[in-house]
């Protein structure tokens, strides 16, 4: 999620009282597998983009199990210590 400025090692913050509407970026389970993807509804099918240029996008087929978890509402990042970089 690079491109969505979400990276390794951060600390998500989730609101599982949010409905998910498009564009947003949610903690779903895509057959039993918890994923972090930007949900698009429109046009249809239902895409799980991943917002890093590595990875496909996932298309929602009709036998696919998807719960969405939460919406994730913001990021929290550390910073490196110790002027090391």
């Amino acid at each position: 999620m690079v491109d969505a400025g979400i990276y390794p090692g951060d600390v998500l913050v989730v609101d599982r009282s949010l409905r998910a509407a498009h564009g947003d970026i949610i903690i779903a389970s895509l057959e039993s597998e918890m994923t972090v993807k930007q949900l698009h509804l429109t046009p249809p099918p239902v895409l799980l983009l991943p917002r890093n240029s590595a990875y496909p996008p996932i298309t929602i087929a009709g036998d696919m199990v998807m719960e969405v978890f939460g919406v994730v509402t913001n990021v929290v990042r550390s910073l490196k210590r110790g002027g090391n970089s």
